[in-house]
């Protein structure tokens, strides 16, 4: 059969050359296992997200390959299907049949004076928190140069689930978050011998007052509404060349899951994420955190040229 029609997106940004860089192929139904593994590696990005036709109810069936492995779910390849359907078929709600349950997406169309484009946002499955073991998290710790002392007393770590399981680390020093470095291998093996199928989420906040920042470059959703902080993010995702998550939406829900199981924020309430800044490829994520179900994560997405 031919080659589908693979496209380019940016998500969680408005600058082609910023964000997180996604492939996606809206007719995938032709396509078996290896064909999207195959086109995911040649693409090369974090993720492809493939549409695989309908699936229950009325969703679309999506599945996403990183360049090595197929991935339960994928945040910012997520957005950067909707803003393309939403392109091509009109604003509104879509609903996609993941490999972690069902994931609704909202779009609408922002034609206000300073802002364009589709924002998108999507509702995660139910979050959920757990503690990680101690002689894990010393591992970790180590592998990244960090020591306890280095991590906010205020946010204990803990694995974070939202659709893939996130170890979440708060570093309390922006000089100690901007400058740790580690071995993308031996991160990559502690990875996959605990089953963290999405990144290793290490944060620092950069304030504590709600609205913090607020309409400091107008990224996210655009709303300039007051918010309960405003995080910068370093998503580990040590992928072949890949070594960063410039932009990664399911971490982002599942920091907003535990920030909610730790109390660590009145719902609802609304944060801002800022990501890339270390790989070159700043991003927006803005997270909504509703008092009881899933996690609401939203963004934009631009086509990168070829």
């Amino acid at each position: 059969m031919a080659e589908p029609e693979i496209l380019h997106y940016a998500a969680f940004t408005r600058d082609p050359d910023g964000g997180n860089p996604a492939g996606v192929v809206l007719d995938a139904s032709g396509l078996d296992d290896a064909a999207m593994q195959r086109i995911a590696a040649e693409v090369d990005y974090a993720e492809t997200a493939f549409l695989t036709g309908g699936g229950a109810g009325g969703a679309r069936g999506i599945r996403y390959f990183s360049p090595i492995a197929e991935v339960p779910f994928c945040g910012h390849a997520t957005i950067a299907t909707a803003v393309v359907l939403a392109e091509r078929e009109g604003a509104g709600r879509f609903r996609f049949a993941t490999g972690v349950g069902e994931v609704v997406i909202d779009t609408v169309a922002m034609t206000d004076a300073s802002t364009s484009g589709i924002l998108a946002s999507f509702t995660s499955v139910e979050p959920r928190v757990e503690p990680i073991a101690d002689d894990v998290l010393a591992r970790l710790l180590d592998l990244l140069g960090l020591g306890a002392a280095d991590l906010d007393h205020r946010y204990p770590p803990r694995i974070a689930y939202a659709g893939n399981r996130h170890p979440v680390l708060v570093v309390a020093e922006a000089s100690v978050f901007d400058a740790f470095t580690f071995d993308p291998v031996a991160v990559r093996e502690l990875m996959d011998a605990e089953g963290w199928a999405g990144t290793v989420s290490v944060l620092h906040p950069l304030g504590d007052g709600a609205g913090d920042g607020a309409a400091r470059d107008g990224a996210g959703d655009g709303d300039g509404a007051a918010r309960d902080g405003e995080w910068e993010a370093r998503n580990l995702f040590p992928v072949g060349r890949i070594v960063e998550d410039p932009a990664t939406g399911s971490a982002a829900a599942s920091f907003g899951g535990y920030l909610r199981e730790l109390a660590l924020v009145q719902p609802p309430a609304h944060v801002r994420i800022r990501q890339g800044r270390h790989v070159g490829r700043p991003s927006v994520l803005d997270v909504r955190i509703p008092e009881v179900g899933g996690i609401v994560v939203s963004g934009t997405a631009v086509p990168i040229p070829a």
